[in-house]
């Protein structure tokens, strides 16, 4: 009885410590193509008596103080580009509020025409975004029911993406989860979530990286620019964002599944270099008694970090990391007479690991050009070993699941504006992938096993890729580019390219079109699937691939509401099939031990319609709607 009792005390409190402060909005204004700082920017609280407002230094930066807490609008104006407005910043007592915003240039001055503020949340942050992406704003994420702290929960928020309540998989209009790609800091990581690909590849319970760390991240569902490769579906590119380098802040929250911790501030009082760490850990043994059987048996933790070292003339440097371990357990139950799944009777002890950490470098030069380079290591295994009990009483090894996977990127663009009009983003990534299989499974319907994959080796994937905006006149931009992909295992390639087109009809409406074709590999492991005579049989498969077609109408109905509509064809071609059967790798939910010949003769096709009504916070109230309406077949 004291037991439930304390659980309910857990479940209704979570306890925050910090320290009160005078409250601060704090800072800075850049270029949104090459982030270079932009000084003399006007920062205007909205709706303040009397005006509050700052102007950034040579560095950018802007300083708001004295702020009672509450919610406001900003508006953000400087001489050359476009004014931007910024809905629903929420100042509370517990942190200072730091901002990263950025302007989009102006490609004319226009005397006799009113140039209304860009609302901050219209756009993605991806200048070479036409259509199909969307911001996740770290302010509205926190107002999402049911997002749990979890990335991949708030944007199943966003029109033509679903979920279940099961698992956080992110299924984009259609199409299965392991179809995303996830990305950290530019680059490719493995699936980033607890319990990973257990319930449904590229699924897992909750993200390791809590959305109090992240800075604004785009989210696309479809016709992703050409700097993106290996994604079919979707891309979730994520930012960690920056410590606060001029004040040290704590929290401690304690909830009913584990803590929560995190650190932040400054190396040294009065540097530029900042420091972020979170750490949180969970069990679900308190719980157990309320919980499902077995499900006490699940542990997890993870820890995230991100160290910002600014210097003067050579840069900014990064150092950023995300590791999690899971560990799941579940015991057989020994009366036969409870046996009513063949789970029932198996003993499973899981283990996993995920990592990723990298250092990157941005260096800006002539105010014209950005140039972005990482290093890191990424790596992610699981050991899942299970044993079935018998009638006897005795347990015999069914099956066996031991996967290592250790990839080493170099990744590097360049970013360059020649004009107002003109901008280009070029660059590269090189990743050498190390790999360790070892599926080893009950054959059919006897008790033998024999191995599925037993692989070890490496391979590399390169890719490339170039992209422009240009702006023509002043109503049409055109987003195009093309991208190329090698992988050295089975030496194939792809040649994407990517087409992006919208025209300002005027100040409310917006009519856009996009284009691109896109591809993503298989698992490693259904490429050294080995028949009866331990051959592998299916290390030429080439990737899936996909045309995606998107044609959108975006409606300003007024500064604070906004309708877009977006309708979509997919066609997806080499997709991977068993001959003479009904199975295709878009349908594959969680099978491990898949053994059979894939051939890559599959078709498939997404269409549908998208609506979404979003106001954002205005006059105490916000909402957002969306219907989506689509077949896949």
């Amino acid at each position: 009885m004291m037991r439930i009792a304390f659980v309910f005390i857990l479940i209704v409190t979570t306890t925050p410590l910090f320290a009160q402060f005078t409250p601060i909005i704090r800072g800075n204004v850049v270029d949104n193509v090459v982030n270079e700082p932009i000084a003399f920017a006007t920062v205007l609280v909205l709706n303040t008596h009397p005006a509050l407002s700052a102007t950034t230094d040579s560095l950018g930066n802007f300083t708001l103080r004295a702020i009672p807490i509450g919610r406001y609008d900003l508006r953000v104006t400087c001489a050359g580009y476009e004014p931007m407005l910024i809905p629903e910043v929420i100042l509370a007592s517990i942190k200072e509020k730091l901002l990263t915003i950025k302007l989009k240039q102006q490609v004319t001055q226009l005397d006799e025409i009113e140039v209304k503020p860009h609302i901050s949340k219209q756009n993605p942050l991806n200048p070479g975004a036409t259509l199909s992406a969307k911001m996740l704003s770290v302010e509205e994420a926190k107002r999402y029911a049911g997002g749990f702290d979890d990335p991949a929960r708030l944007v199943s928020a966003f029109a033509g993406v679903s979920s279940n309540v099961g698992d956080n998989a992110v299924r984009v209009r259609g199409n299965s989860p392991q179809s995303l790609q996830w990305k950290l800091e530019g680059i490719e990581i493995p699936n980033p979530n607890h319990m990973a690909d257990l319930r449904a590849f590229g699924g897992g319970t909750v993200t390791a990286l809590s959305a109090q760390l992240l800075a604004n991240s785009d989210f696309f569902t479809g016709a992703m620019p050409a700097e993106y490769s290996n994604a079919l579906s979707g891309v979730f590119d994520m930012s960690m964002r920056k410590g606060n380098n001029q004040k040290h802040e704590q929290t401690l929250q304690i909830g009913v599944v584990g803590i929560d911790a995190a650190a932040e501030g400054p190396f040294k009082q009065g540097g530029k270099s900042s420091y972020l760490f979170n750490y949180r850990y969970s069990t679900l043994g308190l719980v157990a008694p309320l919980l499902a059987d077995n499900a006490g048996g699940i542990n997890y933790q993870d820890l995230s970090f991100k160290l910002n070292f600014p210097t003067k003339k050579t840069g900014v440097f990064s150092i950023w990391g995300l590791g999690l371990i899971d560990r799941v357990a579940a015991t057989a139950k020994q009366d036969v007479a409870n046996w009513v799944y063949d789970n029932d009777r198996e003993n499973h002890d899981i283990k996993q690991y995920t990592g990723a950490t990298g250092i990157s470098h941005n260096v800006y030069f002539n105010k014209k050009h950005q140039l972005t380079s990482t290093l890191a290591s990424t790596f992610n295994g699981v050991n899942y070993p299970v044993d079935k009990l018998d009638s006897t009483g005795y347990f015999n090894p069914k099956s066996l699941l031991n996967n290592k996977y250790h990839h080493f990127v170099l990744s590097a663009s360049l970013n360059s504006k020649f004009n107002p009009k003109h901008s280009n983003k070029t660059g590269f990534t090189l990743s050498h992938m190390r790999y360790n299989i070892l599926l080893e499974n009950e054959f059919r319907m006897s008790s033998t096993k024999r191995y599925v994959v037993n692989e070890m080796g490496n391979s590399n994937l390169i890719s490339a890729y170039t992209t422009s905006t240009v702006q023509l006149g002043k109503q049409t931009i055109v987003n195009a580019g093309i991208n190329a992909q090698s992988f050295t295992l089975n030496n194939t390639y792809t040649i994407e390219p990517r087409l992006g087109i919208k025209h300002q009809i005027s100040n409310k409406h917006t009519l856009a079109f996009a284009y691109g074709l896109h591809s993503r590999l298989e698992r490693l492991n259904y490429y050294f699937i080995k028949n009866t005579a331990a051959q592998n049989v299916n290390t030429k498969l080439s990737p899936t691939k996909a045309h995606h077609l998107v044609l959108g109408y975006n409606i300003n109905t007024s500064t604070f509401t906004n309708l877009k509509i977006e309708t979509y064809y997919q066609h997806l071609f080499d997709v991977p099939v068993i001959a003479n059967s009904s199975f295709s790798m878009l349908n594959l939910q969680n099978d491990w031990f898949l053994s059979a010949v894939l051939q890559n003769q599959g078709k498939g096709k997404n269409y549908g319609i998208e609506f979404t009504f979003d106001k954002y916070l205005s006059e105490g109230y916000y909402y957002m709607a969306n219907a989506s309406l689509f077949r896949s077949i």
